[in-house]
């Protein structure tokens, strides 16, 4: 890889309705703006090389993605390392209640309801983009959710994680070089590993 595009998926159903979806096995569909933000998102690439899309498990991404690319031979491959974070007991309540606790916790605490962390999703994470960054293709394009996408382009930035990463805006890339994809990996990896 050469090239990382990054790109939150559009509008969904739940995120329309402000509520927290972790399970990819509970099919949210995009919203009908959703596709519209998709399809904008496609005339934005439309010029880029992209060689591969990475997408997730999760049914947003990969219906964001393919109508993005809609007429394009560009091969889709699903990267579960880069999953959204579960949601624990929080699955389908409102977004506001999971940032509630997320704001107050700690990374080394247990998501309610779930047995991940924090520090352990970002863990995860670590090995999505390392999975992204060993691609042979030049330019990839990954959608994925604002999460993964907020903690990477922080660490690029030279920034840690923090309790309280902005939620991205839906459906618009992000443009990082190879150098800055393992840059911000390295460091996320260094604050993990000062956790333990």
């Amino acid at each position: 890889m050469e090239r990382l595009l990054l790109a939150r998926h559009a509008e969904s159903e739940y995120s329309a309705r402000g509520t927290l979806n972790g399970d990819p096995s509970i099919v949210v569909a995009l919203t009908e703006e959703g596709r519209e933000q998709a399809r904008l998102l496609g005339e934005r690439l439309a010029h880029e090389p992209i060689d591969v899309c990475a997408v997730t498990e999760f049914a947003r991404t990969r219906e964001t993605a393919e109508i993005a690319l809609a007429g394009r031979d560009v091969p889709i491959v699903v990267v579960p390392e880069l999953n959204d974070h579960p949601a624990g007991s929080y699955e389908g309540r409102p977004l506001a209640e999971y940032l509630e606790w997320a704001h107050a916790a700690g990374p080394l605490d247990l998501i309610p309801g779930g047995a991940d962390t924090r520090a352990g999703v970002i863990e995860r994470f670590i090995c999505g983009f390392r999975i992204l960054a060993g691609m042979p293709e030049a330019v990839v394009l990954a959608v994925l959710h604002s999460l993964p996408i907020a903690y990477l382009v922080a660490a690029a930035e030279g920034r840690d994680p923090e309790n309280r990463m902005p939620m991205l805006p839906y459906a618009e890339a992000t443009d990082l070089s190879r150098d800055e994809v393992e840059s911000a990996v390295a460091r996320l990896e260094r604050w993990r590993a000062s956790l333990t």
